[in-house]
């Protein structure tokens, strides 16, 4: 196996800014009083899956790499029970 030169590569972090987007489309028909409460943590969160998938990639050890793997499935969880 290859070894993966950049987080773009990963097809994890593709669907991960793939559900950004989407979140952000769906967010945008939101009653306007929740923008600064539901719409942005969900929006916040939704961002931060991809965000913890590369920066633990770019991480030297695999438990560095676990640790930002484990926050990205908070952030999947908290989009989820948001949504």
């Amino acid at each position: 196996m290859a070894a993966v030169e950049s987080f773009r590569e990963l097809v994890v972090w593709q669907r991960a800014v793939e559900l950004s987007v989407a979140v952000y489309k769906l967010t945008a028909a939101f009653p306007k009083d929740e923008m600064y409460g539901l719409t942005s943590q969900i929006r916040r969160a939704s961002v931060s899956i991809a965000s913890n998938i590369a920066e633990g990639q770019g991480r030297c050890s695999p438990g560095e790499f676990r640790q930002f793997w484990g926050s990205r499935e908070g952030r999947i969880l908290k989009c989820k029970r948001s949504l």
